[in-house]
């Protein structure tokens, strides 16, 4: 089984049900092993937009990388996402941050995710679910270890839950 490590976000409606609907989803198609506190943050980039409600989420699958890009863009799809404005408001966002401790750069998919190092809203939910070593998950580490979260604008909203109430 392969060990991959998601960031799922959300700014649209009721934040929390589209962050439950996307793991109850998810269970469908994968063993989730572990989900993080939620986190609120401004958004980043395109900044005039709500604030996000963000967890991570260690999952088990015997999906290939891109496989398992396909069951969250599919989740994403069928929960409405829309793709206009980059980085914009979104219902619901899940990207894969880790894949084992594979390195990977095709047009459909770069491991680890390009951009998972310059963001708190990602490293701090992560080492929430940490459950592996490896050379990417020390250098997030090391990164997540200099930040503060309050001066990242990461603010703790909801205690981390067991799987099973994520999926009531």
């Amino acid at each position: 089984m392969n060990d991959v490590y998601l960031s799922i976000g959300t700014n649209i409606g009721e934040r929390e049900d589209n962050l439950r609907l996307a793991l109850r989803l998810l269970a469908e198609q994968v063993t989730i092993e572990t989900v993080s506190a939620v986190y609120e943050t401004a958004a980043v980039g395109f900044t005039d937009q709500a604030d996000f409600l963000n967890i991570a989420v260690h999952v088990k699958t015997a999906l290939s990388p891109l496989a398992m890009l396909d069951v969250c863009q599919a989740i994403e799809n069928e929960l409405g996402r829309v793709r206009t404005i980059r980085w914009g408001p979104r219902v619901i966002d899940l990207d894969i941050l880790l894949y084992n401790n594979e390195n990977m750069n095709t047009e459909r998919l770069i491991l680890p995710h390009p951009r998972m190092y310059e963001r708190a809203f990602v490293l701090i939910p992560l080492f929430d679910v940490v459950a592996t070593q490896s050379e990417q998950l020390t250098k997030a580490r090391d990164i997540v270890m200099q930040m503060d979260a309050n001066t990242e604008g990461v603010r703790h909203v909801l205690q981390q839950q067991s799987i099973p109430s994520w999926l009531k």
